[in-house]
């Protein structure tokens, strides 16, 4: 197991240590930590995983345990055994690991931290800056040796027993400092994660810890640098030369990382995990604008946030309904991970009126509402419409050459295998996705 490279003295407890990430409520104390590490620990922690543990049982199980442990250590072992469950949706080892609330809601799914640590491929040494409980930094540590930096000591020891849980503990030297007061000589990479959060609050939009400038500005001393960055991001914050990459885990936008001239291979690119399909400008004539025509693209958020709605429809062959609304249109059935595309069954201009007897004569008796450019309460329409009809749909509410619109869409049909569309002049981009097409 790694130890801290800084020893730490004095009073170990956790408040003494907070990080300004803010650990936030139901967070462990390094001693609580220590304990269930220790061998009785591991005994408490394996039983309650051969246990189901649900609010209405938690009182009960909790009042069993403590016949024959500690009742600081089970209340300690309730709080992790609830973490590792919330955090199988990121790890897969998340049995095994070890977590705060505000870490594990900071930490980088297993996922994205295996997609973002190929870019340090040709990288023997990186320093992972504000390491947190350690998602990137079991990423990075797979066959390279890695300087992991955090000033929250606690979050610094998960890290370690994280890394240990994966089996790549061996090439990772943990220093427990401000990582504005570590020295980087000999490191080939920076990978940075800024704190987002202060004394367990979220920082107004765009603020981080250290902030973007001072993380940007690593380059001066390591060339390759790749920071983690909210989806959110201004276009205008970001450098001169750096690439910005947006990542979605299917159809839900998770963050972006901002690359550094010696990293970036363009300058803008959208992700989508988990098959690793990347989509990259596409310069070429303006887009058409025109009426919806028998199909609907909805592209991804990653698509929309890397600005790239336009190169996608260059590369499809299809078009705009509207010249400020990121759907796209084609009378082809267009199959691409870049966007989830709909069957048009009705479009027309915006008429609440006229919409229950259209959905209606559709036998439409549920709908999922999808509302882009056009005002409108969602929940009072969805109590308006009462449908009776036994098919489902999908309402989008819109604005088609700025008019309001409304199209009532179902999913397309199957494509048969002998039938699959190939990527190019095929229309339906499956192919050659990892390339940028």
């Amino acid at each position: 197991m790694v130890a801290l490279t800084r020893p730490v003295s004095g009073d170990t407890s956790y408040n003494s240590y907070r990080h300004s990430r803010g650990a936030g409520p139901g967070a462990q104390t390094l001693s609580q930590v220590e304990a269930l590490v220790s061998p009785t620990g591991q005994e408490l922690l394996d039983r309650l995983a051969r246990v189901d543990v649900t609010p209405e049982t938690e009182l009960r199980v909790g009042a069993l345990l403590r016949r024959d442990y500690p009742a600081e250590l089970v209340t300690a072992a309730l709080g992790q055994h609830e973490l590792r469950r919330r955090a199988q949706a990121k790890f897969t080892r998340a049995e095994r690991m070890y977590f705060t609330r505000a870490g594990l809601e900071q930490a980088t799914s297993e996922v994205i931290a295996r997609h973002r640590a190929a870019r340090f491929a040709g990288a023997l040494r990186v320093a992972d800056l504000c390491c947190g409980i350690g998602g990137d930094l079991i990423a990075l540590a797979d066959r390279r040796e890695v300087l992991a930096v955090d000033r929250d000591v606690l979050h610094l020891r998960m890290a370690t027993l994280n890394t240990d849980a994966y089996g790549v503990a061996d090439g990772v030297h943990v220093v427990h400092a401000d990582v504005r007061d570590v020295d980087l000589s000999g490191v080939d990479a920076v990978f940075i994660d800024p704190a987002r959060r202060a004394r367990g609050h979220r920082m107004r939009v765009g603020a981080c810890e250290p902030p973007l400038s001072w993380s940007t500005s690593l380059v001066d001393r390591v060339e390759a640098v790749g920071i983690k960055a909210a989806p959110g991001i201004a276009h205008d914050e970001i450098p001169a030369g750096w690439e910005v990459e947006f990542i979605a885990d299917r159809r839900d936008l998770k963050e972006a990382a901002l690359w550094s001239p010696a990293l970036a291979a363009g300058t803008r690119r959208a992700t989508i995990l988990p098959a690793g399909h990347v989509l990259l400008p596409r310069p070429g004539a303006e887009v058409a604008h025109r009426s919806p025509g028998a199909f609907l693209l909805d592209p991804n958020p990653a698509v929309t946030r890397a600005g790239l709605v336009e190169d996608l429809a260059r590369g499809l062959g299809a078009w705009k309904i509207d010249p400020q609304i990121a759907f796209l249109s084609s009378d082809e059935p267009l199959r691409t991970p870049f966007a989830r595309t709909l069957r048009v069954l009705d479009s027309g201009p915006w008429d609440q009126k006229a919409l229950t007897p259209r959905l209606r004569a559709l036998d439409i008796g549920s709908i999922d509402i999808r509302r882009r450019g056009l005002a409108g309460d969602v929940e009072d329409l969805h109590r308006q419409l009462k449908l009776r009809g036994t098919r489902r749909a999908t309402l989008v509410m819109t604005r088609v050459n700025d008019r309001p619109w409304a199209l009532i869409c179902v999913d397309p049909d199957p494509v048969h295998p002998d039938h699959a569309a190939v990527s190019g002049t095929g229309r339906a981009i499956t192919a050659q996705a990892k390339d940028g097409y």
